[in-house]
């Protein structure tokens, strides 16, 4: 069968139609906000902007320790598995190697890998590449939200005005604390306890994190 480009009609374009007034202007209000650093008590875990660099990064896990408590961050790139403290950012474990078995979480029905170092012997799901999601809202109110404004770069915003469409002005209830316009977005979200946020890139993980004995953080 011979495949014939089909011709629009007169009068008729193909290109998208226009956004409404009101989605044209949020677009703009998006594309026009600077990052800024979270607000308190938000603080990065890692010095650099872009946090640590992870090459081949595919997705990221959250899980507790089970000696001090804290939220450890897991990774899963081509490089093996790894495991980061959310306090301190220091890396506790790594498994080079947990290949063939296990290495991705597209192997398993939850998206979950094998923990590795203090986790070993439980499994813990991974949102990224392959799908699944992290916690975008905390159990005191803050959200965290993926926008796109301008394709093909996200864009992570941090609020306390229950999210978008955000109507006070940048910087007083909505901060967008991280742009994915060096590599490929791949996960963000809260820890289940609420006191870290996680944002993964195809090179790099960012963490920030903060102290609470607020049960009613966790989201």
């Amino acid at each position: 069968m011979k495949w014939k480009k089909r011709t629009p009609p007169l009068g008729r374009s193909e290109r998208a139609p226009e956004l409404p007034d009101h989605r044209r202007a949020m677009r703009d209000r998006l594309l026009a906000a600077p990052v800024v650093p979270a607000p308190g008590p938000w603080r990065p875990v890692f010095a650099h902007g872009y946090g640590v660099p992870v090459g081949g990064l595919l997705g990221i896990g959250f899980a507790t320790d089970p000696g001090t408590g804290r939220d450890l961050v897991m990774t899963v790139s081509h490089d093996g598995h790894g495991l980061f403290d959310a306090v301190t950012g220091e890396k506790v474990a790594r498994d080079p190697d947990p290949y063939p078995e296990g290495g991705t979480p597209d192997a398993a029905a939850d998206l979950s890998c094998p923990g590795p170092g203090p986790l070993a012997g439980s499994r813990v799901r991974i949102a990224g590449l392959f799908g699944g999601g992290l916690h975008t809202t905390t159990g005191d109110g803050w959200t965290l939200e993926v926008v796109t404004p301008a394709r093909p770069d996200e864009r992570i915003l941090l609020s306390t005005d229950g999210g978008l469409p955000h109507s006070g002005p940048h910087g007083e209830g909505w901060w967008h604390i991280f742009h994915s316009d060096h590599s490929t977005f791949r996960a963000a979200g809260f820890s289940p306890s609420g006191r870290t946020i996680a944002v993964a890139t195809s090179s790099d993980l960012s963490l920030w994190t903060r102290a609470t004995d607020d049960p009613r953080a966790e989201g």
